[in-house]
C-alpha cells in the first residue's frame, strides 16, 4: 500500500518538538503541535483577567515554545510563511485531532512513565495504520510499546532527529520488537527523499549509533587530554577544521550543547552497557566532575571550558579554563609542527596520513585518539548496526564530520590503523583481522562510479544501498573527466549531460574557472546535450577572486582589469546564450560571482540550504559580472504587472545595496534571485546533481533552442535616478551610510536607471553590461575600496559582507 504523509502530529513542543514541527512544515506537510495544559496562571495572565479555562492560557506552553523557536537563530524554518502550516493545541482539548494524522511523533520529556501515559491517550484517538514514533535519544524502544495494541506495536518505532532538525541530517530509525519491516523501509526512504536526511536503521541499543560513537569520542578525548597534558586551545585546534570537523571542535561544542547533557548521555551508556569493552572510559575524569558540581556547564551557565568576561574598558574577552588548576586564564595560541605540514594539503582526507605520522605531541594525540576510535567502532558491529557504512553516515550527518571513522581508517591504511589501535592498548574486532588476512587493503572501494564497502557477514565487498538516486563526484572524477585545469573538472554524467565542477580554493571564480566554464560549453555544444554547473564542496562558490582584482588595481593594470571584468561578463552571458541548456546547482554559500552565474542559468536547482546573494557592496563595488544588469532586467520584466514601476526597481536595488543574503533557497524567491515557476528547490543535497541532470535532459528533450539576447529592457532614466539619489543623500545626511557607501550606491543607481536618460527607454543587455563594467572599474580604483579588499584578504575572508 502506498503511504502518503499529508498531516503530522507532534506531541511535545520543546526545542526538539518545535524544531521537528518546523521541519515538516518546511517540506509542505500540515502539522498539529500539541503540549500540556498549564496548571497555573502567569502574572501577566492574571493582570489581563484570564482564567485557566481560557484558550490563550491552555495553549500558552505550546504557543510560547513555537514562537521562541521561530525567533531563534539560526531559524528552524525555511521561510516565515511556512509557519502557517503549523497549528497548535493542547493534549486535553485537541488530542482527538490526532485522528487526522498520518504520522504521530512523540517528543515529550525523557521519562518512560510519562511517555507511556501519552501513548495511552494517543491510542484512544489514533487511526489504525497510522505511524507512531518516538524521538527518544536513549530509552529502549522495546520498553515503550509494552501494553499497547498489536496495531500500535506494529506501526511503532524510534525516529531520532538530531538538534537542530533543520540543519543536522542524521535521522536514526530504531525498530521495536514488533515493528513491521515495511514501516522501517518507508521511514528510511521518507527521511532521505522528503526530509532531506541521511537515514540509518540502528539497533535498539543505548544511545543508538551517533551518540554512542560521538560520546565515546568525547569521553576518550577527556581522558587523553589529561594523559598528554594538552590545553583546551590545543585540543580545539587539533579536532576542528584541520580534520574536517566543525569550527567549534570539541570543547566549544561541549559548551554549546551543555556539559550536563553530555554527562547525562555518558552516564546512561555507562549504566546500560556493562559489557562494553571500554566501559570504564565513560566514567567522568575528576576535572569534569568538578565542573559539573560547580555548575560550569557551558553557554547556558555563562561559563564552561570557555568564559566570556567584560574588561574594565568595556570590551569583552574570552578566557579559557586551565584543566590542571581549574582556573580561568587568558587564551593561548596553539601551534604544532605537524599541523604546519598539512597547510598545503587542501583535501582533508589526504591530511590523515601526515597527521598520524607527526613526531610531536599532535602526532601522538592523533595516533592515540584515532587508534582507540578505530578499535571501538570495529567492536560496535553488529551491536549497534549491521553495516560499517552506517556508522560513517551517522557521524557525518549527526556530528558534522567530513569523514567517518572507517573512511579515516582507509585514509591512513588498514594495516596502519590496526597498528595504531594496538599501540593505544586496544584490539580490533576479529572481523577486521579476517579482512586483513584476506589481503584486502580497505573497507571501501569504488566500482563503476558506485561506492562499495566490506559486507562483514558475506566476507566481501557489496554495493552500498540507496546511492542510485545520487551522483557522487568523488567516485567519477577520475574516470569520467573530459577536461580539467587548475580551476575546474568537467565530468561526463552520462545521457549526454556534462557537469563542470569548481575545484579552486573555496570555489572562487578566477581565470581558470572562467576558462573552464567556456570550455565546458564548447564541449557540450559539440558532443553533448546539456550542462550542469555543480559541485559537492561545502559551498557552491564564495564569489570572484578578489585577490586578483586587488593586484590588478594596485598595480594600475586597468586595461587588464577591464578585460578580466568583460571576460567574466561574457562568460556569464555564455551561460545563458548557448545552444545547450545550462543548469546551476547552488548550495551552501553562493555569493557574488556564484550568484551571478546562477542568475544567468536557464534553470536553478538549488539545495534548500543555499545562502545566496549579491554581496559586492561589502567589498566596495557593485556586482560586475552581470548581476546589476540582471536585477535591472528582472525588474523590467515585472513592470507589465506592476503599475508603480519604481517600486520593483527599488526592491531590486536594495537587494544589492544591502548585500542581502537569503537564509534559505526559499527566501531567495523573495529577493528576486530565484524565480517562481522556473527555479526549483531540493531538500536533500545528495539528490541535487541527479535532479539538475534530469532537468537538463528534460530541456534538451523538449527541443532547447538558443535564446535571443534581450534588447527590450525597460529602464526608467532620470525618473529612477532622481529617486535613488534623493534616497542615498538622505541616508548620508542621517549618518546611516558613509560617503563611500553613498558613492557605491549612486554608481549602482546610475546602472539600474539605465544612465541619465531623459525618459523611459528600451535598452539591450549589452548596453547595461557596459554601464555596469564602467561603474565597477571606477570603484576598483577608489582608495576606500582597495582598503576594504586588503582588509578582507588579510583576514582570509571570502567575498561577503
Amino acid at each position: 500500500m502506498n503511504r502518503h504523509i499529508k498531516h503530522v502530529a507532534v506531541i511535545g513542543s520543546g526545542i526538539m518538538g518545535s524544531g521537528i514541527a518546523c521541519h515538516f512544515a518546511n517540506i509542505g506537510v500540515q502539522v498539529l503541535l500539541l503540549d500540556i495544559v498549564p496548571r497555573e496562571l502567569t502574572e501577566a495572565e492574571k493582570a489581563r483577567g484570564l482564567s485557566l479555562s481560557d484558550a490563550a492560557v491552555r495553549n500558552r506552553l505550546v504557543n510560547d515554545s513555537l514562537a521562541k523557536a521561530l525567533k531563534s537563530s539560526p531559524s528552524p524554518i525555511y521561510h516565515r510563511d511556512f509557519a502557517k502550516r503549523i497549528r497548535t493545541g493542547n493534549l486535553e482539548d485537541h488530542i482527538a485531532q490526532v485522528s487526522e494524522a498520518d504520522w504521530i511523533i512523540e517528543v515529550v520529556v525523557e521519562r518512560l512513565d510519562i511517555k507511556k501515559q501519552v501513548y495511552e491517550k494517543l491510542e484512544q484517538h489514533r487511526r489504525p495504520g497510522t505511524l507512531i514514533t518516538s524521538n527518544t535519544s536513549g530509552i529502549p524502544i522495546r520498553f515503550m510499546s509494552e501494553g499497547r495494541s498489536e496495531d500500535f506495536r506494529r506501526h511503532f518505532c524510534g525516529t531520532h532527529f538530531f538538534n537542530p532538525p533543520r540543519y543536522l541530517k542524521l535521522f536514526e530509525v530504531i525498530p521495536g520488537p514488533d515493528t513491521q519491516p515495511e514501516i522501517l523501509q518507508f521511514l528510511e526512504q521518507y527521511g532521505e527523499k522528503f526530509l532531506g536526511k541521511t537515514a540509518v536503521v540502528a539497533q535498539d541499543t543505548p544511545a543508538f549509533i551517533g551518540n554512542r560513537i560521538g560520546i565515546y569520542g568525547i569521553m576518550s578525548l577527556f581522558h587523553t587530554v589529561s594523559e598528554l597534558g594538552l590545553t583546551v586551545e590545543e585540543v580545539d585546534k587539533l579536532t576542528g577544521p584541520v580534520i574536517g570537523r566543525p569550527k567549534s571542535a570539541t570543547f566549544r561544542t561541549v559548551d554549546v550543547v551543555g556539559l550536563d547533557t553530555l554527562v547525562h548521555v555518558a552516564n546512561g551508556i555507562r549504566e546500560n552497557c556493562p559489557k562494553d569493552e571500554r566501559h570504564e572510559l565513560f566514567g567522568l575524569p575528576a576535572y569534569i566532575g568538578t565542573m559539573v558540581e560547580n555548575g560550569w556547564l557551558g553557554s547556558k551557565s555563562g561559563q564552561g571550558f570557555y568564559k566570556k568576561v567584560r574588561k574594565d574598558d568595556g570590551s569583552s574577552e574570552i578566557l579559557t579554563l586551565d584543566l590542571g588548576t581549574l582556573e580561568y586564564r587568558q587564551g593561548k595560541r596553539a601551534a604544532f609542527a605537524t599541523l604546519e605540514l598539512t597547510k598545503t594539503i587542501d583535501a582533508v582526507i589526504d591530511r590523515f596520513p601526515v597527521l598520524v605520522s607527526g613526531k610531536d605531541k599532535a602526532g601522538e594525540f592523533y595516533r592515540k585518539s584515532f587508534g582507540s576510535l578505530f578499535a571501538y567502532v570495529s567492536h560496535r558491529i553488529p551491536e549497534i548496526t549491521d553495516a560499517l557504512y552506517k556508522i560513517d553516515d551517522a557521524m557525518k550527518a549527526g556530528f558534522g564530520w567530513e569523514h567517518g571513522p572507517f573512511q579515516i581508517w582507509d585514509a591512513v591504511g588498514l594495516e596502519k590503523g590496526i597498528e595504531m589501535a594496538r599501540e593505544a592498548g586496544q584490539d580490533v574486532a576479529p572481523w577486521v583481522s579476517k579482512l586483513q588476512k584476506s589481503g584486502a587493503a580497505s573497507f571501501y572501494t569504488v566500482q563503476d562510479g558506485a561506492t562499495y564497502c566490506y559486507d562483514i557477514p558475506a566476507g566481501k565487498q557489496a554495493k552500498v544501498p540507496g546511492q542510485d538516486a545520487f551522483i557522487i563526484l568523488d567516485n567519477i572524477r577520475k574516470s569520467k573527466a573530459v577536461f580539467q585545469n587548475n580551476g575546474v573538472v568537467v565530468e561526463d554524467l552520462g545521457d549526454g549531460i556534462l557537469n563542470v565542477e569548481f575545484r579552486s580554493k573555496m570555489n572562487t571564480i578566477g581565470g581558470d574557472v572562467l576558462a573552464g566554464l567556456n570550455k565546458a560549453v564548447d564541449l557540450a555544444e559539440q558532443d553533448f546535450r546539456g550542462l550542469v554547473v555543480g559541485n559537492q564542496a561545502a559551498n557552491f562558490s564564495v564569489g570572484a577572486n578578489i585577490g586578483m582584482i586587488f593586484m590588478l588595481a594596485v598595480e594600475q593594470e586597468y586595461d587588464e582589469l577591464a578585460m578580466a571584468v568583460k571576460y567574466f561578463q561574457d562568460t556569464m552571458m555564455r551561460m545563458r546564450y548557448s545552444s545547450i541548456p545550462v543548469i546551476a546547482a547552488p548550495h551552501g554559500m553562493c555569493l557574488g560571482g556564484g550568484c551571478e552565474l546562477s542568475l544567468h542559468a536557464d534553470k536553478v536547482v538549488a539545495a534548500a540550504e543555499t545562502y545566496i546573494g549579491l554581496v559586492e557592496f561589502g567589498v566596495g563595488v557593485i556586482p560586475g559580472g552581470g548581476g546589476s544588469k540582471e536585477m535591472t532586467l528582472r525588474a523590467s520584466d515585472s513592470y507589465r504587472k506592476d503599475d508603480v514601476e519604481t517600486n520593483t526597481l527599488r526592491e531590486n536595488f536594495l537587494t544589492i545595496a544591502t548585500a542581502r543574503v537569503s537564509t534559505s533557497a526559499y527566501e531567495a524567491f523573495d529577493t528576486g534571485i530565484l524565480q517562481p515557476g522556473k527555479d526549483v528547490v531540493v531538500v536533500n543535497k545528495d539528490r541535487q546533481l541527479a535532479t539538475a541532470k534530469a532537468y537538463a535532459q528534460l530541456l534538451a528533450d523538449a527541443g532547447y533552442t538558443r535564446p535571443v539576447e534581450r534588447t527590450d529592457i525597460k529602464v526608467l532614466g532620470k525618473q529612477a535616478l532622481g529617486m535613488f539619489l534623493v534616497g542615498t543623500d538622505s541616508m548620508k545626511v542621517g549618518n546611516y551610510i558613509s560617503e563611500h557607501d553613498k558613492k557605491i550606491a549612486n554608481k549602482l543607481a546610475y546602472v539600474m536607471a539605465g544612465g541619465d536618460l531623459s525618459e523611459s527607454s528600451y535598452v539591450s543587455e549589452r548596453y547595461l553590461l557596459d554601464l555596469e563594467r564602467e561603474a565597477f572599474l571606477s570603484l576598483c580604483t577608489e582608495r576606500k575600496t582597495l582598503e576594504r579588499i586588503q582588509h578582507m584578504l588579510k583576514a582570509g575572508k571570502p567575498l561577503r559582507n
